[in-house]
This record gives C-alpha cells, structure tokens and sequence, in this order.
C-alpha cells in the first residue's frame, strides 16, 4: 500500500509544491485537472520519482455545470470538464479519479446524476482509469452507506467508493466497519481529520480521530485485500499545511509497516 498527498494543499509555485513533497518523502500526488501541464512541472514529477497517483475531477468545474443539473446544457459541460479530465489523468498514468456527489438528493436529481456517472465510468474504463464516487455529508450522497448502495444501484462494474475518514467522522460511520462493507468496491482512501461536525481537513488526530482508530482503519484496508493508495488530504489554510502532511506521512507510515 502507498501514500499519496493532495498537492491543492500547498502553496507556492508548482516547483515548490513538487520540492517540497518530494522532501518528506513521498512518491505519490493527487492532483487537479488543471495542475502540472506544463512541460517543466512534468519533468520535475519525473526527476523527483513522484507518480501521479488520482484526479480530482471536480476542480475547475464550469460555473453553473454540474452533473446533476436539471439543464441539459449544463450536464453536458459538466460531463465535457470530467470527460477531459481523465483523458489528462490517462496522459499521466494516473489510475484512479473521483466525482463529487450532487446537491440534491431527489430521485429526479440522483437519476440524471447517474446517468452521467455510467457515461463518465465508460470513459474512465476506456482510459484505464478506476472512477470513485466520494461520501460527502451535506451532498445529495451523505454517508458511505447512501453512496455504496446508490453504486450498487447503477451496476457499473468501473464504479467504485472514495472514502474518506473525516467524512465518515461527520456522519457517524465507523471507518473500519466502512471500509469492510466497501469490501472491492473501495477505490480510493482519504486521510484527514476534523471536529466531527465540519469538513475541516486538519491534521491527523487533532480533531476527534485517534491513532486506534486510524490504525483499525488501516488494518481493514488490508483486510479486505486493498491494494491502492491512502491519500493525505490537508486543509490549504492551516497553520503549515506542509508539517501537517509530512507529520501525517509519517504517522500513516509507522502504522502501515511497523513490525
């Protein structure tokens, strides 16, 4: 199992943001749609050994599109920005990438979210790309279990959970207990903390996550055989979102591999 870092969480110039994750340590980055294109920032990703990792497809979003909108037009954007998304995920190597629930949840709504979602999966399929739908309490899929069954609803084989710990700490899931009922539908793995009512990324066991849980956490992953990345995912406004990561990386690391 590797560690990854969403890199949205650093400031500075994309070399800084690159330097800087490469010296904690870590190989692998998250990043956005529209991040690293440029012929220098790539070089830099592959002279500091660091492997892209997942797209965050939702970043940069059309203002107005979205994949649940009742405007036909509007979807269409929605569908066009993902759609190009993973073909620059593809370009990079990068294996995984994730949607972001809508902000309703009535069935007309779910409907035509899904039907977008099946569209998009196809395409991520044809990439080679793994596409994960994100819990996210106050979006029309709040828990781990509503996202889970709305998967299992669509019945797309290349559709699968982004889980992320502080989520489930906001809507009262146990982490591991969700991650077992993932089981291989579990796609991707977020890290981050808060105060259990709101989405605040803060450092790992600063808030209401402690280090059993988090290392019951982990042991599910391996479990239920996951093979994949757990990603840091850090608050851009906190104090130093750079020691939050690297102080994560490290706690995340002893936890994987101590003996």
């Amino acid at each position: 199992m590797t560690i990854s870092c969403c890199t949205w969480a650093l400031g500075g110039t994309e070399a800084d943001v690159l330097t800087a994750i490469a010296q904690v340590g870590l190989r692998h980055i998250d990043h956005r749609p529209f991040d690293f294109r440029s012929a220098e920032s790539r070089r830099l990703i592959s002279d500091l050994e660091l492997t892209p990792a997942c797209m965050a497809t939702g970043f940069g979003m059309p203002e107005g599109a979205a994949l649940d909108a009742a405007d036909a037009g509007a979807r269409d954007a929605a569908v066009e920005h993902t759609r190009r998304a993973l073909e620059y995920a593809q370009e990079t190597g990068i294996r995984r990438a994730y949607l972001l629930p809508g902000e309703d949840s009535d069935g007309e709504s779910l409907n035509r979210y899904g039907e977008c979602v099946i569209e998009l999966a196809d395409a991520a399929a044809e990439y080679g790309i793994k596409l994960c739908i994100e819990h996210f309490p106050g979006k029309a899929l709040a828990t781990v279990r509503d996202t889970l069954d709305y998967i299992a609803k669509l019945g797309h084989d290349n559709l699968c959970l982004l889980f992320d710990i502080g989520h489930a700490q906001i809507s009262k899931e146990d982490p591991a207990e969700a991650v077992v009922q993932a089981g291989d539908r579990l796609g991707y793995f977020h890290l981050d903390d808060n105060d259990g009512v709101s989405d605040l990324h803060w450092a790992l066991c600063d808030g209401v996550l402690t280090e059993d849980v988090l290392k019951t956490t982990l042991a599910a992953l391996d479990t239920i055989g996951y093979d994949g990345p757990v990603s840091l995912e850090m608050n851009p406004g906190l104090p130093d979102p750079l020691a939050a990561t690297e102080n994560g990386f490290r706690l995340v690391r002893g936890l994987l591999y101590q003996p």
